[in-house]
This record gives structure tokens, sequence and C-alpha cells, in this order.
């Protein structure tokens, strides 16, 4: 899978020299703050609030981000950095870089289309898209624009034994999904303070304050006008009659709650042939006990600080699930990911893989289809510039860079263990 277009020349020297189209959006956006900022200027507030928010107080939110910023990496110099490779290799497949789109539910009510604009960038950067079960779009349209990168995340549906799941299950295997995610970290819905306050429900209910966060919001509005209201598409076989946007919202309301038992993981594991991965895995205990069970992978997740505003840091979790299972399954991390910086952050603690979730929606938000392509390749550029400066050529050489996670640690490298404290 190729990587992204390289910049045209241009004439003179600095930040501002290069020519092209590429160029001047990435003048424009240059990073993940820039794009949440067009995001929320062109979105309803109700909408921009389910992007950015979290649970409670949110807490968990900067908690994530705070332990990602503390890691401090010690560059090698005296290296050839002339051809720096993010390739990487997962579950027998070549992507152009470690890092994959996360799933993201009703992520239609942020920007209509949005998870075909992610597939589609995902299949032009050469990366993972992992559809979420309560998408906007169903798993057999996806496939057909991703067909090479998609993935499929499901929650369990416990009515009529898990009829709605299981069927997902083989729904994703004939569509061509090559891996299959399943949530862990949802056992109970949670109370999210801005969504409360935005009275936020699917269908909309026209009141004064949608109307005019609507209003203020005309691309949006437009946008949604020719699209239709969100809905979640891999209900609709499963809700008898007309399935109207309410019948289906009001189905998942009344039917996909509860917990995904290590019962049903099994059943899942008997039923799907390819790689199997449990996200929102956050304790040691369970990732050896999904190991036992032959999952394939893990990943380290609090569910972006929307569930659980006690838990850890995703990033601080990394090294003792790498120390306990990293031999047995694939230990990957999605946390709070907002630059190719941040990527090498996860690599250096033993990650094998990262996922990223927010900053592609907001870059769909913020510029349309062409903002998760925009994203993916600043993502690639940026990863490619740090391994260079840190003097890492491959992403092999990134696990083995000397890094601390505090100041009151040594440096230490990802497969020695833990960071020792003074």
């Amino acid at each position: 899978m190729s990587g992204p277009k390289q910049e045209q020349g241009g004439t003179g020297w600095g930040a501002g020299a290069s020519s092209g189209a590429e160029a001047a959006l990435l003048r424009r956006y240059p990073g993940f703050r820039s794009l949440m900022e067009r995001a929320k200027r062109r979105s309803p507030r109700f909408a921009f609030d389910y992007l950015e928010g979290g649970v409670g107080d949110e807490l968990c939110i900067d908690r994530n981000r705070q332990a990602l910023d503390a890691i401090e990496i010690v560059p090698r110099y005296g290296i050839d950095v002339a051809a720096v490779s993010s390739a990487a290799s997962l579950f027998g497949r070549d992507y152009a870089m470690p890092l994959g789109i996360s799933p993201m539910g009703l992520a239609g009510l942020v920007w209509p289309n949005a998870d075909d604009a992610m597939a589609a960038a995902a299949q032009k950067a050469g990366i993972p898209f992992v559809l979420s079960m309560v998408a906007n779009t169903d798993i057999e349209t996806i496939a057909r624009i991703a067909p090479g990168v998609v993935w499929l995340q499901l929650y369990a549906v416990p009515q009529d034994d898990y009829r709605v799941t299981l069927d997902m299950v083989d729904r994703g295997s004939r569509a061509g999904a090559h891996a299959l995610v399943l949530t862990l970290d949802t056992p109970t819905r949670q109370k999210r303070l801005r969504d409360l306050r935005n009275g936020l429900t699917v269908p909309f209910r026209p009141t004064w304050r949608t109307v005019y966060d609507v209003a203020r919001a005309p691309a949006w509005a437009l946008s949604t006008l020719r699209n239709g209201q969100p809905r979640f598409a891999n209900f609709v076989p499963y809700v008898k009659g007309r399935a109207r946007p309410g019948d289906v919202a009001g189905y998942v309301d009344r039917h996909m709650a509860g917990a995904m038992t290590w019962d049903l993981i099994k059943r899942i594991r008997d039923r799907w042939p390819g790689p199997l991965v449990l996200k929102g895995i956050q304790h040691a205990d369970d990732a050896e006990h999904a190991a036992g069970l032959g999952i394939d992978g893990i990943i380290i997740s609090n569910h972006g600080g929307r569930q659980f505003d006690a838990a850890p840091a995703a990033i601080d979790m990394v090294q003792d699930m790498k120390r306990r299972v990293g031999g047995q399954v694939s230990v990957m991390l999605d946390g709070s990911i907002h630059s190719g910086l941040d990527i090498l952050r996860a690599l250096a603690c033993g990650a094998d893989f990262v996922f990223a979730g927010r900053p592609f929606l907001a870059a769909t938000a913020a510029l349309g289809a062409g903002g998760p392509v925009h994203l993916a390749r600043m993502f690639q550029a940026e990863l490619r510039g740090v391994m260079a400066q840190a003097g890492a050529t491959d992403i092999a050489a990134c696990r083995t860079l000397s890094f601390r996670m505090g100041r009151a640690q040594e440096f230490s490298q990802s497969h020695t263990g833990l960071c020792k404290q003074r």
C-alpha cells in the first residue's frame, strides 16, 4: 500500500517555501488543534460537544493527554536517516504506518457520511479502518469503499441469545472484514454531561436551541438535508416494518445494553476465523485471560475518556501489558493520539500499533471528505520526521529508543520492562 504523495518543490527556503494544494492546506491546518477549531465552527454545538466531550468531569480525557505529553525520548545521532520507513505489518497485512482509525459510533452526527469519508481515506492511505457497529453506514457499503483495510467493531446485544451480535459476525465475514474488534469497556451507559445539557437525541428533536445551533452551521445543515438524519445502519435488517430512523434508534436504545462477557467472547472466537481483537482492556489480568482464549490482539483503551472518569491513562498501561502478554498477542493503544510524535511515544513504550478516533472525525467535520486524507498524510509525514530526529529508521527501531514517562523515572527501553523509579 502506497504512502502519501510527496509535496511539490518550491522556490526558497522555509516552512512556506513548498508549493501545491497539499502544502497550502498544511499551512492552513498544520495540526490536530487547528482542525478541531474549524470543526467547532462548522458543526452545531450539540454535534461538536458529542465529538469533543467525555464522561463526568472529563478528567480521563485530560489524563490521557497529560500522560502522553510527559513522555520524553532520548534521540540518537550519527545515523543515516535519509530513508526512513514508517511501514508496519499487523495480522499478516502490510500498512503504510502503524496507525489505524478507531471505531466511532454515530459519526454521521458530527458530519454527514463521515464513515464513508474516513473509510475512503483509510483505503487511500493504506491504514486500517474500524467500522463501529453503531455507525451510520452499514458494513456491506463500507467494505466496498475500503475493501483492503476494513475491520468491524461489535457490541453485545443480549436479545434472543445475542442473535444480532452473532449475525453481525457472519455479516462481517461475508463482507470481507479483515479483523473483528469486540469492545469490552461499555458494560453500562454513563453520564456524559455535555450530551445531557444539549438534550442530545437521535433522531433530532427540534427545540429553539437546536434550531439556533443548526442555523449557525449552514454547511452541516445543508449536508444533513441532502443525506438525511443519521441512523444506525447496521441495525436496519433487525427492525420490523419500515425501519424509519426513529424505529431503528429505538431498537438500539432498548436492546444494545450489556457487557461483552467472556462467555460471549468464546462463542465469537469459535465463530470468527480471522484476527480477533479485544478493545478496552485496561487490566493485565484481563489481557492474560484474553490470551488464554486465543485472542489475537488487545487494544488498550479507556474509550477516549467517554466511559469511566477514574480510568488510568491508556499509555500508562502499555508496558505492563507488553510484559505480561506481548509474546502471545499484539498489544495496541487507543487514547489521545494527536500527532506523529504521539505515535512514536506509543511505539517507544512498546505498543505494536496505535489507533486514533477524534482527530479523524474532527478532520472530516473541518474539511469534509478531504479532511481525513489530509490528516493521514500529515500523521505519516510527522511520524517519519520524528523518527528521523530520534534516530530510528524503521518501526522496529522505534521500540529500542530510550524514554521515560515522568521526571521521577530513569530513562529505559520498552523491551526492558517498566521504567525504574529513582
